[in-house]
C-alpha cells in the first residue's frame, strides 16, 4: 500500500469517525432548532470556513464542469440531508441507519454506469451482505426493533441512492484537476443555493435567543467546521485517491461509531446483539475494502500523486 493510498484510507476513516458522532450535536440542537435550520446554518459555516482556509477563487474551464458541481451540491448537500431528515420523521432511526448503509451498493452501480469502472469482485458483495447483517443487528439490538414504514423507508432508500450518486459525481470532479478545498466549497455553494427555496416551504425562523446558549454555539461550530467543512474535504480527498466505491464502504462504520459513542457519552446500553453486529460490520468492511486494485486504478493513483 502506497503512502498516497494510506492517506486516502486515513481521510475516509477520520470523516466517518466525525460523522458517526454528529448525532450527539444534532440531538442537542433539535431542542432549539428545526432540522432545516441546523442544515442551513452548518453549511453556511462550512462554506465560509473553506473561504477562509483557501480564499482563492475557483475558475471553471467549461460549462459542463459547472453542471457537475451543481449536481454534486444538489445531491450531496441539499437532497441527501433533506431526505434523511424527513425520513427520520416517518420511520425509526434504526431503519434509516440500515437503509443508508446500502449506499456502497448503489455506488457500485453508478460507478459502472457513469464512470465505466470495473465491476467489484464477489468478495465485495459478500462483505456488503455481512456488513448489512451486522448493521441490522446493531440497529435492532437496542430497545426498539426495526419496523417497516413504507414512506420513511422509501425516503431513506432515496437518500442512500442520492449519496451514492454524489460520491460518483465527486470522483468525476476529482478528474478535473482542481484543488480539493475549492471543489468542496463550490459544491457547498450550489447546495446552499438549492436549499434556499426549501427554507420558504419549511419552518425556517431563526432568532437571536437561539444563539445565547453556549452549547448551541459550540455544537453548530462542530457541525459547521468539523462535520461539514473538514469532513467533506476529507471525504472528497478519499474519493479522489481510493475511488468512490472503496471510500463508500466506510459508511458501514457509521452505525458502529454511533453505537460506541452512545455507550461512552450517553451511557446507552450495549447489548450482546449489538456487539455481535459490530463484529460482523467490521468483518464486512474488511472484506469489501481489501480488493486488489486493477491496472486502471493503479494508473489513477499515480496520476493523483501529481495533483495538489
Amino acid at each position: 500500500m502506497t503512502t498516497k493510498t494510506m492517506n486516502g484510507h486515513i481521510a475516509a476513516f477520520i470523516t466517518i469517525l466525525i460523522w458517526g458522532t454528529t448525532f450527539i450535536s444534532t440531538k442537542v440542537l433539535l431542542r432549539t432548532f428545526e432540522p432545516v435550520e441546523i442544515l442551513f446554518i452548518r453549511f453556511m459555516i462550512g462554506y465560509f470556513a473553506l473561504w477562509c482556509v483557501c480564499p482563492r477563487r475557483l475558475t471553471i474551464r467549461n460549462r459542463m464542469q459547472e453542471l457537475y458541481f451543481a449536481a454534486a451540491g444538489l445531491c450531496g448537500v441539499t437532497l441527501y440531508y433533506l431526505l434523511e431528515n424527513i425520513a427520520l420523521t416517518y420511520t425509526l432511526a434504526s431503519n434509516v441507519g440500515v437503509i443508508i448503509s446500502m449506499a456502497p451498493f448503489f455506488t457500485v452501480i453508478f460507478s459502472g454506469l457513469l464512470l465505466h469502472d470495473k465491476r467489484p469482485s464477489v468478495r465485495f458483495f459478500v462483505g456488503f451482505l455481512i456488513a448489512l447483517a451486522g448493521i441490522f443487528l446493531i440497529s435492532s439490538g437496542g430497545e426498539k426493533a426495526l419496523q417497516l414504514n413504507p414512506l420513511g423507508d422509501v425516503l431513506a432508500m432515496a437518500a442512500a441512492v442520492v449519496w451514492a450518486l454524489y460520491s460518483t459525481i465527486t470522483k468525476k470532479i476529482s478528474s478535473f484537476g482542481y484543488q480539493t478545498i475549492q471543489t468542496t466549497r463550490r459544491t457547498f455553494f450550489y447546495g446552499l443555493i438549492f436549499m434556499v427555496p426549501v427554507l420558504f416551504l419549511m419552518d425556517f425562523h431563526i432568532e437571536t435567543a437561539q444563539f445565547m446558549d453556549i452549547k448551541n454555539v459550540l455544537n453548530l461550530v462542530f457541525l459547521g467546521f468539523g462535520a461539514s467543512a473538514l469532513c467533506f474535504v476529507t471525504w472528497n480527498f478519499a474519493v479522489k485517491i481510493l475511488g468512490s466505491v472503496k471510500t463508500s464502504v466506510y459508511i458501514y462504520m457509521v452505525p458502529v461509531i454511533t453505537a460506541v459513542t452512545s455507550a461512552l457519552i450517553l451511557h446507552e446500553k450495549m447489548t450482546p446483539v449489538m456487539i455481535a453486529g459490530i463484529a460482523l460490520t467490521l468483518i464486512g468492511l474488511f472484506l469489501s475494502e481489501n480488493r486488489r486494485p486493477d491496472k486502471k486504478r493503479t494508473e489513477e493513483y499515480k496520476a493523483s500523486a501529481n495533483v495538489e
